[in-house]
């Protein structure tokens, strides 16, 4: 591995300051002069016809500006019903979940919004409502889109309105791999609707200038993304949308979407008027998009010595009422991910993605991959005790590396997942067993794909030789800090010399959405190859005032000098800064793109957790858990570990406590005292191992690190939980009733 000034040294975070003090600006923070206050209509019922909308007596109310419905909406005048992936929507005709927005106001103040709202008057025709994800697959179950009959499954025969894209995967004999088998094992896994839990409610604010141009500033995981929806939904050419970067507390996937930036532009153009809207915790709860539900049946053959022969699976996922990027989260994300860490010669993998009348689902942090993974591994455990075999060995057994097959068929490049489980394994071994009645151990693995999207940079190099970074792409976990890092790696300078500045829609180049684990991955690129058109031009500018060939020089510490006698150069700062009549006289800027859709980058993660069960309660007391992870290159290892530790975390909450709740269709527990996510008092100590098998890509060799941490935990933590009592929970989250349930079951 090269030798590195700054990249795997940890540096405190470029916006430490800013946040800690806060000074730094979130969208709901946004405050201009004699804005207006939105508010949204939402549907108390599952799914209904809309009979009658009357809006008269809200628009009556004094201090009520404006108020839009889907009439108003230009991308709406056409008869499509279906929510399309992030497409921002009032319902029309029908509403086909509670929570579903309906029509959206504008007032003085956030009272006078919300009284208006309730003077809006809504007849409904209540209609059949499916909530479970097997009941929306029956013959008899209700159609939330009656059009989609006809786009079902690619037009199979025989495919039911709810089944939105259905596609197999196979390989091999799986008949003649259960036959090898000396045993088969056959289980159903579930997991529940669960939601992202960032701590910042979703807000938006948007103003029309004089020239007719919107500005609009919202949290978000991508400005240009944000420019692309607004536009669409008002039907208006990408440059009269100007989106301002603001900060962003917490996505995790859900801040993809866009809801109410649009809402806020059309009343903004409706009433010539800045308009905020910022929604409640049970807004966020009800009506964002959390993660999909699951139902994974798999039925895995092994033989005696511990080689998986044989999988059958069938994995079925929840998606609500959005028909999503068809397929591509369960299908791509989910079959690849949980099936691609193992060898496995003869299997037959079949996908169905399904509507139900839920919020629509969309991306958690390694959309669908959790879900598979708690199946998989625990399964994996499962056969692991059948052989009376120590779990990692087991895995190790089976696992892939370079130039293995994932299910898909894409072979294997330089891949950790070795490496990573041998690290788990050494650093359990340090530790020992986990000592205590009603004590267990459980290990799981994870497997996340990260790609490599479109994204550009800007390096500007300053009269003094100081270097400014202009991006377009959100941070959302501290990716200014290692972009920072890239560049004065190098310009082999302090970082104090590097300034990273995030343009809106109109000043910074293009970047795709920060999402996948790409991001410094992909921005990154941008930033490294724009850093090597600057050296280039400095070079070049260097050779010439030094009257030399560009093959003479090089670039060194900042500044340009002779190979055959370095101690003869010239500062950058010199070849910025010269008079305006030198012939090397000009600013030099730099610029740098990652192309779309560059080779995936495979990432492991493998996680212990040692629980302890309280046997008279069920409650699970998590005493500690250890997670490896391979990164490649950690550009900036505190961020990676940060990474590592908020999901495992986040895993925590998804394995014990956290769940959608519904009630004649309606979601029952959507306040953060009933929607039971962590607490400080529910996690125990994190210790991080970082793995660095170098990708062997550009630049560095580093891979994703967001989403791979949260994939192996709720599996570990039902493995730990059979560990300590004996006991296999199939379905998420464990709850002490769940666990005590088992318990009971047993008699233990």
């Amino acid at each position: 591995m090269a030798e590195h000034t700054l990249i795997g040294k940890r540096p405190p975070r470029v916006d430490a300051v800013d946040k800690a003090t806060g000074a730094a600006l979130f969208s709901a923070d946004i405050v201009l002069p004699d804005m207006l206050h939105g508010k949204v209509l939402r549907s108390p019922v599952p799914h209904a016809r809309i009979t009658r909308l009357d809006t008269s007596k809200a628009l009556a109310l004094p201090g009520v500006t404006a108020i839009v419905t889907s009439a108003d909406v230009p991308a709406m005048q056409n008869d499509d019903e279906i929510l399309a992936p992030m497409n921002p929507t009032l319902a029309k005709k029908k509403v086909i979940f509670a929570g579903q927005p309906i029509a959206a106001l504008a007032a003085v103040s956030r009272e006078v919004a919300e009284e208006a709202i309730g003077l809006i008057e809504v007849e409904y025709e209540n209609l059949p409502f499916v909530i479970d994800v097997l009941e929306a697959m029956k013959p008899e179950a209700p159609i939330i889109y009656p059009s989609l009959q006809s786009r079902n499954s690619r037009g199979k025969k025989g495919a039911r309105g709810n089944v939105f894209f259905s596609v197999e995967n196979a390989r091999g004999d799986v008949e003649t791999g259960f036959r090898e088998a000396d045993i088969v094992l056959e289980n159903t896994f579930r997991t529940q609707t669960v939601h992202q839990g960032f701590m910042e409610l979703r807000a938006a604010m948007a103003d029309v200038g004089r020239d007719g141009k919107i500005t609009v500033w919202t949290d978000n995981q991508g400005i240009f993304k944000v420019r692309e929806l607004v536009a669409r939904f008002l039907a208006l050419p990408l440059n009269r949308i100007k989106v301002m970067p603001v900060e962003v507390g917490g996505s995790f996937g859900g801040k993809e979407h866009q809801q109410l930036s649009p809402l806020c532009a059309l009343l903004a153009l409706k009433t010539g008027k800045p308009v905020k809207m910022v929604m409640t915790r049970e807004e966020v709860l009800k009506a964002t998009r959390p993660a999909p539900a699951s139902v994974i049946t798999l039925k895995t053959g092994v033989t005696k010595d511990g080689r998986i022969t044989a999988m059958e699976a069938t994995m079925i996922y929840d998606y609500g009422t959005s028909v999503g990027m068809p397929g591509l989260e369960a299908i791509f994300f989910g079959s690849i991910t949980g099936f691609s860490p193992y060898r496995i010669p003869n299997f037959i993998i079949r996908c169905h993605d399904v509507l139900t009348n839920k919020a629509p689902s969309g991306p958690y942090r390694a959309p669908s991959a959790a879900q598979a993974a708690f199946a998989v591994e625990s399964q994996v455990d499962l056969l692991a005790r059948a052989l009376a075999m120590d779990p990692i060995e087991f895995r190790l057994k089976n696992a892939v590396a370079e130039g293995d097959l994932m299910v898909n068929g894409a072979p294997y490049g330089r891949i950790g997942f070795k490496e990573t489980l041998e690290k788990v394994k050494e650093h359990l071994a340090t530790r020992g067993p986990v000592e205590g009645r009603n004590r267990g151990r459980g290990v799981a693995a994870g497997l996340w794909l990260t790609g490599c999207m479109g994204s550009a940079a800007h390096i500007n190099v300053n009269a003094d030789g100081s270097i400014a970074l202009v991006i377009g792409s959100t941070d959302m976990s501290g990716t200014r800090t290692a972009f920072a890092q890239m560049v004065a790696e190098e310009f082999d300078v302090p970082l104090s010399d590097v300034t990273v500045v995030t343009g809106d829609t109109e000043t910074a180049p293009f970047s795709i959405i920060t999402a996948g684990s790409m991001t410094t991955r992909s921005m990154g690129k941008a930033v490294y190859r724009a850093c090597q058109d600057v050296k280039e031009q400095i070079c070049r500018r260097g050779a010439a005032k030094l009257g030399e060939e560009r093959g003479e020089v090089e670039y060194s510490a900042g500044r340009v000098r002779l190979k055959r006698t370095p101690e003869k150069g010239v500062p950058i700062a010199d070849l910025v800064k010269e008079d305006y009549l030198s012939p090397f006289a000009g600013p030099i800027t730099g610029t740098g793109a990652g192309e779309m859709m560059a080779e995936a980058t495979p990432v492991f993660a493998v996680q212990a957790t040692d629980v302890e069960v309280d046997r008279s309660t069920g409650k699970v007391m998590v005493l500690s858990s250890v997670i490896a992870q391979d990164a490649g290159v950690a550009v900036n290892p505190a961020l990676v570990e940060g990474q590592m530790q908020g999901a495992v975390t986040q895993g925590i909450g998804w394995a014990l406590s956290e769940e959608y709740l519904f009630r004649d269709g309606v979601m029952e527990n959507a306040t953060l005292l009933d929607y039971r996510m962590p607490t400080a008092a529910d996690v125990p100590p994190i210790e991080t191992l970082l793995v660095e098998v170098s990708s062997g890509l550009e630049p560095y060799g580093i891979r994703g690190v967001g989403e791979p941490p949260i994939v192996p935990g709720p599996a570990a933590m039902a493995n730990a939980i059979h560990s300590a009592t004996g006991v296999r929970l199939r379905e998420l989250p464990m709850t002490p009733e769940a666990v005590l349930e088992k318990i009971r079951e047993k008699g233990t």
